[in-house]
Order: C-alpha cells, then sequence, then structure tokens
C-alpha cells in the first residue's frame, strides 16, 4: 500500500462542490485497504495512543457549526489486530505505548474518510501524536512502515497550510503566506527534499505564518518515513492541490 498525507478540511467539506469527489477518486485509485492507520493533526498525546479499537462514538472537536455536522456518524470496525501489530513494532525500552479504548475519531479521521469509504467497512485505527518534532515523527513512521505489506494504509492528516487567525483578515482571496508555502512545499516534495521539508520552518517562505502550530504539518513526516522505510521515498505526486478557504489542500502520495 501506499502512504499518504491529505489535507483534511472541516466538516463543511462534504459540502464542497469539487473536494469530496477528489477524494472519493482517489480512494478508488487505490488498492482496496485491509484497514487504514490514522495519523491527525487533531490527536497530540504522550506517551503514543491508540484510540477505539472497537466502534464508539466520534470525537466532534469543533464548535459553532450547524447542528448537523453534529449528527453525522461514520461507524468504521475496529481493528484490534492493527492495534497488535502497531504495539509490537513500536513498543521498546524507554517507548511506552497506552491504550485509548473509549477515544473515537476525530474530524481530522472521518470527515476525509466519509468520503473515501463512505461505507465506513474498511477498520479504523488512530494513534495520536507524540510529539510534533518532524524527526520523530519520521521515525515513528519508519517503525510502522512494515504495515504497508500487510495492506495497511498509512494516512497522515492535516492541513498543508494552517493559520485561521490570519485567515479572519484575509478575505476571500488567498493570502500571499498560503500560496508561497504551498508552492515551496511542491517543489521540496517534487525535489525530493527532505532535509528542507523537515526543517521547514526555518526554510519554507513564510513558514512560521503558514503554520503558527505545527500539529497540522507534522502527519506529513509519519507518512515520510513510512514511505522511505518501505522503499518508496521517491518523488511523491501531489493528487490534490488548490486552496480551501484560503488554506493549501495539496494531498500527496507516497509511493
Amino acid at each position: 500500500m501506499p502512504a499518504l498525507y491529505l489535507s483534511h478540511g472541516a466538516p463543511p467539506l462534504a459540502d464542497d462542490p469539487v473536494w469530496p469527489g477528489q477524494l472519493a477518486a482517489w480512494a478508488a485509485s487505490l488498492p482496496r485497504p485491509k484497514a487504514v492507520l490514522m495519523v491527525s493533526a487533531h490527536w497530540e498525546e504522550a506517551p503514543l495512543a491508540l484510540g477505539a479499537t472497537r466502534t464508539v462514538p466520534l470525537v466532534y472537536d469543533f464548535w459553532g457549526f450547524p447542528e448537523r455536522y453534529y449528527q453525522v456518524t461514520y461507524p468504521a470496525p475496529g481493528a484490534p489486530w492493527l492495534a497488535d501489530s502497531v504495539r509490537k513494532l513500536l513498543r521498546a525500552p524507554g517507548v511506552p505505548v497506552q491504550d485509548v479504548p473509549d477515544r473515537g475519531l476525530d474530524h481530522g479521521a472521518y470527515v476525509p474518510l466519509a468520503e473515501m469509504f463512505p461505507a465506513a467497512d474498511v477498520p479504523v485505527l488512530q494513534v495520536s501524536m507524540p510529539t510534533l518534532e518532524p524527526a520523530r515523527l519520521m521515525e515513528i513512521g519508519r517503525r510502522l512502515a512494515p504495515l504497508r505489506d500487510e495492506g495497511v494504509l498509512i494516512v497522515g492528516s492535516g492541513f498543508f497550510t494552517h493559520n485561521l487567525a490570519a485567515l479572519r483578515h484575509a478575505g476571500e482571496c488567498v493570502p500571499s503566506w498560503s500560496s508561497e508555502f504551498d508552492d515551496w512545499g511542491r517543489q521540496a516534495l517534487q525535489a525530493r527534499d527532505w532535509d528542507a521539508l523537515l526543517n521547514f520552518l526555518d526554510r519554507a517562505p513564510a513558514g512560521r505564518y503558514a503554520h503558527p502550530r505545527t500539529e497540522h504539518f507534522a502527519p506529513l513526516f509519519v507518512a515520510m518515513g513510512a514511505a522511505e522505510a518501505g522503499g518508496g521515498l521517491d518523488a511523491p505526486e501531489s493528487v490534490i492541490d488548490g486552496f480551501w478557504m484560503g488554506m493549501a489542500k495539496r494531498s500527496v502520495q507516497f509511493g
């Protein structure tokens, strides 16, 4: 299986005239996964935690939206066997892994999955990010890489640019910090400049403006690590690009 990094959108993504179809077409082009291992920008917890291994209610981790967005369900099967595999791959002396069985999928997981696998019939396991440090996240991805050979789709879910506070003053235009960072990121990915990506805050134009907190770019490094260890760290394909509410929705496929 390939490894993916996708920009996940907010709950209103489902109403967008273009983006849901792009996600659905992407999923249709992939081999059907045995399961999805999801790393979302919206779950930071240390030690690394494994979410529900059975179907539990979703986490509606957003505020101020119409009530209908809080009625969405996505009853994907749990993947206890995948949780066992993740524990074996990640556990090492001084590297604990914890279980949080009642923690459901957050919107960084279920919003894109509802468009990619709308039948909710692919088992899903979400794991937390125990750090935002790029090199450490890439190492986690490397250790998870064997799951790709078992038919597991490893997905990092974030947003290629993400500064909601600045967007409030941007009007309807794409702000320069978002377009400049997106173009830089596209070129760095195409050139396979992994060192630049790992040091994006200092190397990218408007890096600290495009990501005042780095949690939405961080899942990219898990996907990069999973691809590198699996021998697939060629220049990734940008499957989706463009902007949504001023933010770059660039989404890439490794391998």
